[in-house]
């Protein structure tokens, strides 16, 4: 197959470029930085080098294409104008845009748990929106969401946290089950569905393991060097103030709260726990918490 990669040789789209690169496909991997060029050609793909703001580079790119990876680069949290769910509804009608343009009849998106709520999910509504730009597209187009859970590289966020104050707190965990994801199992799965034979519309949730706070607190701890950390909850207010003390855009920030409550009351993973898959990926808490603790160390 010609597949299209979108994502540069980030956490997923590299192993994601590896995996069909080795399975005989030809892969075309995008990326806005002209860096890169010369490391996704090592990995043996050829590389688009432009921007996925532009139509026209997009559309040509896809043209003559089996199938498209797409996802929403991650936006600037700290950028105080930044308008996130303008960010998302904007690449996804440049999707939707390109793909109608080139002939692409099968797209695998990059969504997330929570994707199929409109509201209640704080800053994961733009990924509804982009589910649902895509489902407008024809139906002869062939649509497929990936909606992974949490994923285990976000905990990185947590690190000064614990190197100041010991602990990690947010407004959920604690015993709360939280799913976990790795960026390598959700490769694997995309890879699977960008070269199977589905048709039509579906959603699919990618997940390594399911753990609560303080468990993942603990093997976290463990790795580190404090077996004692624990994870609490605090309220919405407390996170949310220091979301926004460390310079977060404080609608984003408000955002990220109402996800994390959403988590806590079980809201966001309602979907996932009735669509569960029936294989969990090879990825697990254990695994990650040596590249924390590397990180942690520096």
């Amino acid at each position: 197959m010609n597949i299209i990669i979108t994502g540069s040789l980030g956490n997923i789209s590299k192993p994601l470029t590896h995996e069909l690169v080795e399975k005989g496909h030809v892969v075309t991997v995008i990326s806005s930085n002209p860096q890169k060029q010369k490391d996704i050609e090592n990995a043996g793909a050829t590389a688009a080098i432009g921007s996925l703001t532009d139509v026209d580079f997009l559309t040509a790119t896809l043209t003559g294409a089996d199938a498209v990876y797409t996802m929403v680069p991650p936006g600037n949290y700290f950028d105080q104008q930044l308008d996130l769910l303008t960010y998302y509804i904007d690449f996804g009608k440049n999707y939707v845009q390109a793909i109608q343009n080139s002939g692409v009849k099968k797209v695998v998106n990059l969504s997330t748990i929570g994707g199929n709520l409109k509201e209640g999910n704080g800053i994961l509504t733009g990924a509804y929106h982009c589910e649902q730009l895509l489902n407008s597209l024809p139906i002869d187009v062939s649509v497929t969401h990936m909606r992974p859970n949490s994923f285990y590289y976000n905990l990185l966020g947590y690190i000064p946290m614990i190197k100041s104050q010991g602990i990690i707190a947010a407004n959920y965990g604690g015993e709360d089950i939280i799913p976990w994801v790795s960026p390598k199992d959700i490769a694997a799965a995309i890879a699977e569905e960008i070269t199977s034979t589905f048709n039509g519309r579906k959603a699919r949730s990618v997940a390594s393991e399911d753990l609560s706070g303080n468990e993942t607190a603990r093997i976290l701890g463990e790795a580190i060097g404090k077996p004692d950390l624990k994870w609490m909850v605090v309220s919405d207010e407390e996170t949310l103030n220091s979301l926004v003390a460390i310079g977060m855009n404080p609608k984003i920030a408000a955002g990220l709260v109402e996800m994390y409550a959403a988590l806590h009351s079980g809201l966001l993973a309602q979907d996932y726990y009735q669509h569960k898959p029936e294989v969990m990926g090879k990825v697990k808490m254990t695994d990650f918490a040596k590249d924390f603790a590397a990180a942690y160390k520096q």
